[in-house]
């Protein structure tokens, strides 16, 4: 099967997807990257309602980037077309494509309700990476219940330029670890309070950095007196970090939004996580074993003054998390498996 998979990236990171992606392929299915962000930027379509309208108005970049999907998939003779990140495909679009067409949900219940639901009519199948979505009922079940019948969990994984893919078992954390805490991450309001009471719990034993504006520091420290000042940090800035650290906590939208990079990330690079979302982190990992959940504030400070104090139990954790990253969650594994499910689904539906 030949795919065309479609995403949204921009420098750096944006050449190490099409690198991935490309690497991916292998004598059953081959992937052909197709960035759609230099064509249109993601802002412009964040949502069904912003992007129905760019498309009613004939927007010339978005007719550019559909333009050259439409070529690519003639070139190439594609089956299917895979896409990821903010989709920026109108229904109306993909209805002239005679190919197989999957979405890649990415995004957490909120993200999902804007833009996932209002495209499911015009995709043939859908992969999520949250197990959960609110307190009456799984992701998997609303999309169903919404009308598509081809849905798959397909977890988030971590790609070789976010972590050190030439570490093994026996070298991960053979090095020092001088860096007791870290979290790298985006401003959320909803966050502020967990991050605020961990900074003053442990001071500058926590390391914090993201992609916080001057606008956010404010409102951090405004609002949250969270006592510092946050920067942004580059893509290998990020795995040395990582790789200098023992704990890493992972934080998300909401209880029943498990499933960002950090979840994936920490323990690819040795660090032994500490995460939240507790009701749905055994679908990812063994809890106890592979990773270790927290339900609050003052639990997450308990759990990590006692790993930090456990020093062989802490890497016990650390290593068979790394062990099940590099087992069950690199993107080239995990993008295959996508493109068996979607062949799968597809043999069914003929």
């Amino acid at each position: 099967m030949i795919i065309i998979y479609s995403f949204n990236k921009t420098g750096f990171e944006a050449e190490q997807w099409t690198r991935e992606i490309t690497a991916a392929s292998n004598q059953e299915h081959i992937f052909l990257p197709f960035n759609h962000e230099p064509f249109l930027p993601v802002s412009r379509y964040l949502d069904s309602v912003a992007l129905d309208r760019l498309y009613q108005a004939r927007n010339p970049g978005l007719m550019r980037m559909y333009d050259a999907l439409q070529q690519m998939i003639r070139q190439h003779g594609a089956d299917a077309l895979l896409v990821t990140n903010c989709p920026p495909y109108h229904p109306d679009f993909l209805r002239k494509l005679d190919i197989y067409k999957a979405l890649y949900s990415t995004d957490d219940p909120d993200g999902t309700y804007r833009r996932t639901i209002p495209y499911l009519h015009a995709y043939n199948h859908v992969f999520h990476v949250a197990p959960g979505y609110s307190a009456d009922m799984e992701l998997r079940e609303k999309l169903r219940y919404c009308g598509m019948q081809n849905v798959d969990w397909l977890p988030l994984s971590v790609f070789d330029f976010e972590c050190d893919p030439a570490q093994t078992e026996e070298t991960i954390l053979s090095h020092e670890r001088d860096v007791d805490i870290a979290y790298v991450g985006h401003c959320f309001p909803q966050k502020m309070p967990v991050l605020t009471a961990v900074k003053r719990a442990f001071g500058s034993r926590l390391k914090v950095f993201g992609f916080y504006r001057p606008k956010h520091n404010l409102y951090a420290n405004l609002v949250h007196a969270y006592g510092g000042w946050i920067r942004p940090i580059g893509f290998k800035e990020r795995v040395q970090l990582y790789q200098r650290a023992k704990i890493g906590f992972n934080l998300h939208w909401n209880e029943f939004g498990l499933g960002n990079q950090r979840l994936y990330i920490l323990p690819a690079n040795g660090v032994m996580q500490i995460c939240d979302c507790p009701g749905y982190l055994p679908r990812v990992y063994r809890v106890g074993e592979e990773a270790v959940a927290f339900r609050n504030r003052d639990e997450l400070i308990d759990r990590i003054r006692y790993y930090l104090d456990h020093e062989a139990e802490r890497k016990r954790i650390a290593l068979a998390g790394f062990r099940r990253v590099m087992k069950d969650y690199r993107f080239a594994d995990v993008t295959r498996r996508a493109a068996a499910l979607m062949v799968q689904r597809a043999g069914a539906s003929v």
